[in-house]
């Protein structure tokens, strides 16, 4: 592999970014002028199309919802060229190189590390690899190597392909893709189930057919299940952000299920109510960057499924007070309570940086939800309305950045 200074722009614009387009979108700003532009950028002629354009037009497609034109967008800039160049702020020569292998798909597809960088001195190049394509013959130079390819179905056969490629690699690497490649959900749980002071439920992969034969009461659920039976949660395999994920009371609500989606194969684990005393539900995001713990925000609710954006955070002063004192208290309080756990995960899966979504139990274990490399971390919110985000979100930036730093063994 040889690897050198590989100019990427040309003559056409840079990169605008997922960070830069993030803020805009979550600023609520209309995007369709934008998207009208880089499609003129684009052209119409393969042959000398703007790969940027085409690129940020697929995130612009993204973030407005349009999955399925995103994602033929985005191939079609990676057929053109495989490397990109992230926005890198004034600095005209960054202190540490930093190159992602990334591979194709929506933005849960990779370890968005974009936004983790965008007020640190690493210049981002990222390298696009396919089940078609491989790595480029000649590469940016860099300092440090880190696999952002998250584990899926369809991403396992990459995970593997890069793992041959870079096996004997001449710079640091981070988050190896074999690890990565065991992050399913019923491996998670295997890993981590025995755990002192951790609450993972046995989490069990099943076709719909046997979906089937419970919902007609051929087979038990609590012979599926090592730990429990009825109430229990089902999402389809390799589904994120809550789609397709229910909870069952019983064999009846199957039926209903499987009439909704459309998917083979499903996971299947006890329902665990998590309420506090007050009645309301709390999940937090926290991200293990060289085995500490740092956390990214706390979801409050009184629904048991939690997202952070339909949790009514930015409605309610009450609910961001005690995030405030959450984040405040993190390193002295929840970070000590569960440390023995924190360490456990971080030793059993073995990646440099991975996030965890949890709660607490009544009993105050650490409930775990989903331990994965590709977690959407970021300072975007308004600061206007969560005044208290910006200095949290700067330790878990300055903790990325001494990992890169550690890695490039630079002072």
């Amino acid at each position: 592999m040889k690897i050198e200074v590989v100019e990427q722009q040309g003559a056409n614009p840079p990169l605008i970014g997922l960070a830069r387009l993030m803020r805009m979108a979550v600023a609520g700003m209309d995007l369709a002028p934008l998207g009208a532009e880089l499609i003129a950028r684009a052209g119409a002629d393969p042959r000398t199309a703007d790969a940027n354009a085409l690129m940020d037009l697929s995130t612009v497609l993204q973030l407005r919802g349009d999955r399925e034109l995103a994602l033929e967008i985005q191939s079609q800039a990676i057929a053109i060229q495989q490397i990109y160049s992230a926005p890198r702020g004034q600095t005209s020569r960054a202190a540490i190189r930093l190159l992602a292998i990334m591979g194709p798909g929506d933005l849960m597809a990779n370890s968005p590390i974009e936004l983790l960088l965008e007020e640190v001195d690493v210049a981002l190049d990222i390298v696009y690899v396919t089940t078609e394509l491989d790595l480029p013959a000649c590469l940016p130079e860099h300092d440090v190597l880190f696999v952002a390819i998250a584990e899926s179905e369809q991403n396992i056969p990459l995970l593997e392909k890069i793992q041959a490629a870079i096996a004997s690699w001449p710079r640091p690497l981070l988050n190896d893709p074999a690890r990565i490649a065991l992050l399913s959900r019923d491996n998670n749980c295997a890993l981590l189930k025995s755990v002192a002071g951790l609450d993972m439920p046995v989490t069990v992969r099943i076709s719909r057919q046997l979906m089937e034969q419970i919902a007609a009461g051929e087979r038990s659920m609590a012979e599926i299940l090592d730990d429990g039976d009825f109430p229990l949660i089902v999402r389809p395999v390799d589904s994120h952000a809550g789609k397709g994920l229910e909870k069952l009371a019983d064999a009846t609500a199957i039926a209903d299920y499987l009439s909704a989606v459309a998917n083979e194969e499903f996971y299947v684990s006890r329902f665990v109510d998590y309420r506090g005393t007050d009645g309301l539900f709390r999940k937090y995001r926290i991200v293990l960057i060289e085995g500490r713990p740092f956390v990214c925000h706390m979801g409050i609710s009184d629904h048991w499924m939690i997202h952070y954006l339909n949790a009514g955070m930015a409605e309610s002063a009450e609910k961001r007070a005690e995030e405030a004192k959450f984040m405040a208290d993190f390193d002295t309080d929840f970070a000590v309570r569960h440390a023995g756990a924190f360490k456990a995960i971080n030793e059993r899966i073995g990646l440099d940086y991975l996030g965890i979504d949890c709660a607490e139990t009544r009993d105050g274990k650490l409930l775990i939800f989903e331990v994965d490399s590709c977690m959407i971390v970021h300072a975007i919110d308004p600061v206007d309305v969560f005044p208290y985000k910006p200095s949290q979100m700067r330790k878990v930036f300055d903790a990325f950045h001494r990992m890169l730093a550690h890695a490039a063994r630079v002072e």
